[in-house]
């Protein structure tokens, strides 16, 4: 029988690591959608110089798990002598500054080629009539280019932040209380897994729909230009 006794007894502790999961998923995405965005801009220039130092990071960052990146920012960097003196190491050492480091620049490789792929999207029309308007490149950057990409990107962008809050589950391997963590700990304390992991299942889907839906609404919101011309080429 499923113990909802030990349910309602670990809901304070789930609500400690929802806080926990939140807040680092908030802290990783800020970081990453700032960085994103000037990366993105160098990412889809035509200067080699600029955008390939950038595809090179998010090559690699991309093609390695967020696990082992987040072991080799937290376990590798300490065995070096010179970063263990460093005026760094007080942060570097922390579980809680590795784990947003580790995070923050996971979803900057990704949301970097998400909006650099917006970014080339754009049509070249909308340039064009810019221009013809006497705007400066600094102007369509502003008005045309960085906005219209950024709409575009909303729906990759989406799915960035939402597999990203599910990635949030190994931050418990380096000793963060979150979700995950709390629901081992429960299973650990009571031997029941049904109540201890379909709990931690149950917050995840809820935040996820919330996420799912707050996307949603936003796209509707921006995107609305977008959707006469679908319902056409639906109907064509």
């Amino acid at each position: 029988m499923f113990d909802w006794d030990v349910v309602g007894g670990s809901l304070p502790a789930f609500l400690d690591g929802i806080r926990v999961t939140l807040l680092l998923l908030a802290m990783s995405c800020a970081a990453g959608f700032v960085l994103a965005v000037p990366l993105a801009v160098a990412r889809a220039s035509a200067n080699r110089w600029l955008s390939t130092p950038v595809w090179l990071f998010t090559y690699v960052i991309r093609g390695t798990p967020l696990l082992v990146q987040l072991f080799m920012v937290y376990y590798g960097l300490a065995q070096f002598e010179w970063i263990r003196e460093s005026a760094a190491w007080p942060m570097l050492r922390s579980a809680w500054f590795c784990a947003w480091l580790a995070f923050a620049l996971n979803t900057t490789a990704y949301t970097t080629e998400i909006f650099a792929g917006a970014l080339k999207a754009t049509p070249a029309g909308d340039v064009e009539v810019a221009r013809s308007l006497g705007m400066s490149s600094v102007a369509i950057w502003r008005r045309i280019l960085l906005p219209g990409a950024l709409r575009r990107a909303l729906p990759q962008y989406g799915n960035e932040v939402v597999m990203l809050m599910h990635a949030t589950a190994i931050a418990s391997t380096v000793s963060l209380v979150e979700v995950t963590r709390v629901a081992r700990d429960v299973y650990y304390n009571h031997l029941m897994p049904a109540e201890a992991f379909g709990t931690a299942a149950i917050i995840y889907f809820v935040l996820t729909a919330i996420f799912v839906g707050g996307f949603k609404l936003l796209e509707r919101r921006y995107l609305r230009h977008l959707r006469p011309m679908a319902t056409t080429a639906a109907r064509a």
